[in-house]
């Protein structure tokens, strides 16, 4: 019997056909699900253009954009309030961060000179042989700080490279005299001076002539003085308005414009004092201090009682040196003028100079020294004194101050005649002080009214 054959061509020829539907099958089913991973995986494409990201931010423009305007204009406005209110804010506190670092540095300063101090005095040392001892009175200079007025410093720069000046603060009232001012001052030859302009008259002034000038930063409390204030008002400025030179570390000689320049001032200073100034005395005694004996005969044997006097400095002609001690001299005087309105700027700049600690209160420890007064001469010195002297008559001052009288520009012209244009007989029709006339009743004198003018 013949063997058994299992399929045939037909049979082996359906079961390959059913294997490869079956892997067709198979490999399609396998594609669909790979693609369902992912598209779940990948929503955007393997290679989208547009990351989520960015569709994301699409997504919230388009839906800002369907925010009404009313809506956009309101918040517009409310951020637009919020930056000016933040920038208003931050100015503030630039301010307050500014004066924080000044307080600082200035701390910093007097501490520094505080440690030296105590190094100075704190070191033993010997005595050396009898008259050979000297103690410490020159104080070392601020460091400068630029920060604190960079226009100003830019100007002192070109006016001032020795780090000293003359300054004088002018307004329209004083035209006239600041003239006849710089007018000396150029004749000398002397560079180094600068005119702190109060309002726009006096700049221009300035600028017209020739003139260094400067004109502060809109400041109303100096400002309302500076434009209308007389000779008394403006003078109180000086103490506030010299800081700023003193920090950036420029020494100043400040000087009233009723002054007439004959020789260079510079030439004389010994800078060995945080002040030295002009006296209002009107000879040695006056000038450099003397012993004033009160006489109260009701204490019998103790009837006596010594005082020691000196005559006012004058707050319109003294070199400032750029010293801790001096800008605390400056911070006092002005914090007294502010606090006392009616008081005179002068009297309080020598009460500061002068008083010693006493209980309640510490005094200043700024050293000063008196300028020679028949170098740098008051006018009650030239009209009482010298020029009614020959061998005096024959000195040359360095400056006169026109303090004393109140018809200040008619004897400063008066002394460019006599000591610039040789006129012996310049200064013989002035009398000694000032003008007296008679009342209208009779009664009694009234003060000439050029009096007025110069308060």
């Amino acid at each position: 019997m013949a063997g058994r054959k299992d399929g045939g061509p037909f049979m082996r020829k359906n079961t390959v056909h059913s294997l490869q539907g079956s892997r067709i099958a198979a490999a399609i089913v396998t594609g669909v699900l790979v693609g369902c991973v992912f598209a779940f995986l990948f929503p955007h494409g393997l290679f989208s253009r547009n990351p989520p990201s960015t569709i994301y931010s699409h997504r919230m423009a388009k839906s800002n954009a369907q925010v009404g305007p009313c809506e956009s204009s309101e918040r517009f406005n409310m951020l637009k309030s919020e930056f000016v209110a933040l920038s208003d804010k931050n100015a503030e506190l630039k301010k307050q961060i500014r004066e924080s670092t000044e307080r600082l540095q200035l701390a910093e300063q007097r501490k520094e000179h505080a440690q030296k101090q105590v190094l100075v005095l704190g070191d033993q040392q010997r005595a050396g042989p009898f008259g050979s001892v000297k103690g410490l009175r020159t104080n070392s200079l601020v460091m400068p700080d630029a920060s604190v007025n960079p226009r100003l410093t830019k100007i002192l720069k070109k006016v001032s490279p020795n780090q000293e000046l003359i300054v004088a603060l002018a307004n329209s009232n004083v035209k006239v005299m600041l003239e006849v001012w710089f007018t000396s001052i150029k004749r000398v030859g002397i560079p180094n001076y600068l005119v702190i302009a109060l309002d726009e008259e006096i700049a221009n002034f300035c600028q017209s002539n020739s003139v260094p000038f400067y004109k502060r930063n809109p400041d109303e409390g100096i400002d309302s003085v500076g434009r209308t204030g007389g000779n008394h008002a403006v003078s109180g400025l000086k103490f506030r308005v010299l800081r700023e030179f003193l920090q950036l570390g420029y020494s100043v000689l400040l000087s009233d414009v009723d002054i007439v320049y004959l020789q260079n001032p510079f030439n004389y200073l010994y800078r060995d004092s945080d002040v030295e100034s002009m006296s209002d005395g009107h000879d040695n005694t006056t000038a450099y201090g003397y012993d004033d004996v009160f006489d109260e005969p009701s204490m019998g044997w103790a009837r006596y009682a010594h005082s020691m006097r000196i005559w006012v400095y004058n707050s319109g002609f003294f070199y400032i040196r750029a010293t801790i001690p001096s800008i605390e001299l400056l911070d006092r005087v002005a914090d007294r003028l502010f606090r006392e309105p009616n008081s005179w700027d002068q009297a309080v700049f020598n009460e500061v100079l002068f008083f010693p600690s006493h209980p309640g209160y510490d005094g200043l420890h700024a050293s000063r020294r008196t300028m020679d007064l028949y170098l740098f001469m008051n006018s009650k010195v030239l009209f009482k004194t010298v020029r009614k002297d020959a061998e005096l008559r024959k000195l040359k001052p360095v400056v006169i101050h026109v303090n004393y009288q109140p018809d200040k520009l008619p004897r400063m012209k008066a002394i460019v005649d006599y000591y610039v244009n040789g006129k012996k007989d310049a200064l013989q029709s002035f009398p000694d002080g000032s003008i007296w006339l008679k009342s209208p009743s009779g009664n009694g004198h009234v003060l000439n009214a050029m009096l007025e003018n110069w308060h």
